[in-house]
């Protein structure tokens, strides 16, 4: 069959002009993608849960950072995150934790989520948490503390879910006297989102003018945020800031990127929103804050700025200067 030179002319002009439509469909759907994903704030990395290891006889933790992948300076003021998912123990009448031990230069952030936590330190601190509560301890110029499971969840058993954060102090705050902070969950202020969606738990920093208990030594923004299924919420944080997020518990999709239960979230250093919507009944950890910019050395529980203070801190534990704890 020939074609006429009209036919032609009139199929093929109009599939060209098809065509010609569909791609500039195609590509001012892209421009509208790309333009909507510009306007949050880039994902680095989301890690999954790796190192799983025993501290002591009572925490089962994962690692996030520093992990090897240099977490100390890239989440700086944040030093170290343990991650204890829920797990189940036996009742036992021996006590499970972690027993006296020392800490220079640093605070240590206790959250529980399921199950207690006892405290006890050697300048006289007594703390007992229980799900949605925070300890903040700053070890600041020494201290010895010991952390164990509450009594009660001690001897009953069951789930157990805990994260154990340390901060690094600023130089000029390293030899700052110890300090304990008993942040109890009705306490925290708190940002409700509309429609029953869920609330923003302010713990320290600030949330869309809701500011936080905790007292800090360098910036930081710290949100304890629950979300009901399909909940979203939108906020921004300084683009200078380290910024990362901990899905304790559910799933979420964070700026068009699914996230699983126990993963973490390291967020680029550039400005732009961060768009959360929960896929299931979820709780985060999200943790903002300025970097130090400042040398460091650790060694076990001592993080300070020189070798010279990390062996004085040695010396000084040696001679009993950070007091005493019985285990």
């Amino acid at each position: 069959m020939v074609m006429q030179r009209k036919d032609f002319i009139q199929k093929g002009l109009g599939g060209g002009l098809l065509a010609l439509l569909a791609s500039s469909i195609d590509s001012t759907i892209r421009a509208a993608k790309s333009f909507a994903d510009s306007k949050y704030r880039g994902i680095e990395g989301v890690y999954s849960p790796t190192n799983t290891h025993m501290v002591g006889n009572g925490f089962k933790v994962m690692n996030f950072f520093p992990n090897g992948r240099g977490f100390e300076e890239r989440m700086s003021p944040f030093f170290l995150l343990d991650f204890n998912a829920e797990v189940n123990f036996p009742p036992s009448e021996i006590s499970q934790g972690v027993g006296v031990h020392p800490h220079r230069g640093i605070e240590t952030i206790t959250f529980a989520y399921k199950g207690g936590v006892e405290h006890h330190d050697s300048k006289g601190n007594y703390g007992i948490i229980n799900p949605g509560d925070v300890q903040w301890m700053t070890a600041g110029s020494g201290v010895l503390h010991k952390e164990y499971h509450e009594q009660t969840t001690n001897k009953k058993g069951g789930a157990f879910e805990m994260v154990q954060l340390w901060i690094n102090l600023p130089k000029k705050h390293k030899m700052v006297p110890a300090k304990y902070q008993s942040i109890m969950h009705h306490t925290k202020p708190n940002y409700k989102l509309p429609n029953n969606m869920g609330a923003v738990h302010v713990i320290a920093g600030e949330y869309k003018g809701v500011k936080g208990v905790a007292s800090t030594y360098s910036p930081v923004h710290m949100y304890d945020i629950h979300l009901n299924p399909n909940a979203e919420l939108n906020f921004s944080l300084p683009p200078s800031y380290n910024t990362g997020i901990l899905v304790i518990d559910g799933g979420i999709n964070i700026n068009n990127q699914q996230v699983s239960e126990n993963h973490y979230v390291q967020l680029k250093n550039e400005a732009g929103e961060i768009h959360i919507k929960a896929t299931k009944k979820s709780i985060l950890l999200v943790l903002s804050g300025e970097p130090l910019n400042e040398p460091y050395v650790n060694y076990g529980p001592f993080v300070m700025n020189t070798e010279e203070e990390i062996k004085q801190a040695i010396e000084d534990y040696n001679q009993g200067k950070f007091g005493f704890l019985k285990d």
